[in-house]
């Protein structure tokens, strides 16, 4: 960047979010680290949510056309004291059958449920995000090392220099925590093809993975820890890892962001406000990481142009006051609060129903679940 830059939006970090964002707030620039995209993962899951922001941001059919329809979703719990939960979605065309088992006591329930869940190639969302933006939108190798207001003006000033990363706290938001639990990620490609019913599944053992901070560093080590763990799990599963693409794998410990945070907590400071990951960290059982991603990109866009209405275009951020602009902020703020507050506990109560040995605390996160999140589903269908 030049030493003096005015922009009206800056957007900082390249990933799903702030490309999603960039693309629906015209004439931003967005402020990436790395030297090019990168998209982290072979593939994800883009649930309801998540297609409807693509529709808005114009990518929906062309994304549709290279993703993999998902037919269901199957869970399986097994604690070491004989409790078990079994739960699995299966489509009927006009409705789901849903299907309970604890300790041999079969429950089914039929209902009906709009929506779609697709599995696309990671890389596939990054480069249409980015080929729908100029290519001076985006700058690479740009790191941001302080965050300021101007002295003299009501401007946001961001300090920028290459080859240095200084994180700067500016707005003062408690760190992201640790969860117990790691999660190793990995592709198998199956060039002859697969009898394999396309579900979304999750086949639970306890201490299935083991932490350990070499194995996150050697691809080898956790191809092999992977195969060690599962041993007694079945064939097809193994041997799934077992032709799994290495170089594709990866092992990260779990991270989430306190629930106390999200509700007393600040979303931004003057005319900053965060969203994407830096916002939203929760555990992947809801497979909503990317599609709320996309969310906070279409409710920023949206309330930002609400406020546009009251401006000519041209004249907005000449016109519009520091308070004009902090509303739009505030504005976002309150409407993701509440949204991420029911899915970070959502996410949260499965999370710890799987790594706790306490019965006791499983047996709350399940009647709490039933009680607060019956529609297990229903996440996926904000509009």
């Amino acid at each position: 960047m030049n030493e003096a830059e005015e922009r009206d939006i800056v957007i900082v970090g390249g990933g799903i979010c702030g490309l999603a964002t960039a693309l629906a707030l015209h004439g931003s620039l967005v402020s990436e680290r790395s030297e090019c995209l990168h998209a982290t993962g072979a593939a994800t899951t883009i649930r309801a949510n998540g297609w409807r922001a693509l529709d808005h941001l114009g990518l929906g059919l062309l994304l549709r056309k290279d993703s993999v329809h998902i037919d269901g979703f199957s869970l399986s719990l097994s604690p070491s004291n004989g409790i078990i939960l079994f739960m699995s979605d299966i489509s009927l065309g006009n409705g789901i059958l849903r299907e309970f088992a604890i300790n041999s006591v079969d429950i089914s329930e039929a209902f009906r449920r709009k929506g779609e869940a697709q599995c696309i190639r990671r890389s596939d969302l990054v480069e249409a995000l980015a080929e729908d933006l100029s290519h001076s939108t985006i700058r690479f190798t740009c790191h941001v090392i302080s965050v300021k207001l101007g002295s003299q003006t009501s401007y946001t000033v961001l300090e920028l220099h290459y080859g240095i990363v200084i994180k700067a706290k500016y707005l003062r938001m408690n760190p992201t925590k640790f969860s117990t639990t790691n999660a190793i990620r990995g592709f198998t490609s199956y060039p002859e093809g697969h009898g394999i019913d396309n579900l979304f599944v999750v086949a639970i053992k306890e201490q299935v993975v083991v932490g350990n901070s070499e194995i996150s560093k050697n691809q080898e080590l956790i191809k092999m820890s992977s195969l060690q763990t599962i041993n007694d799990f079945q064939e097809e599963m193994k041997e799934m890892i077992k032709n799994s693409d290495q170089s594709l794998s990866s092992c990260l410990r779990l991270r989430y962001r306190a629930l106390w945070d999200l509700m007393l907590g600040s979303f931004r400071k003057g005319t900053i406000t965060v969203a994407g990951d830096a916002l939203d960290a929760m555990s992947p059982f809801i497979g909503q990481g990317d599609s709320i991603s996309q969310e906070d990109a279409i409710v920023m866009a949206r309330c930002l142009a609400q406020k546009i209405l009251e401006f000519d275009r041209k004249t907005l951020f000449e016109k519009c006051t520091m308070d004009k602009c902090e509303d739009v902020h505030n504005q976002y703020a309150k409407e993701r609060r509440m949204r991420l507050i029911k899915l970070s506990t959502q996410s949260f109560l499965m999370n710890k129903m799987f790594e706790t040995l306490s019965m006791v605390v499983k047996l709350f996160c399940i009647v709490f679940m039933a009680s607060f999140f019956r529609d297990s589903a229903g996440h996926s269908q904000f509009d």
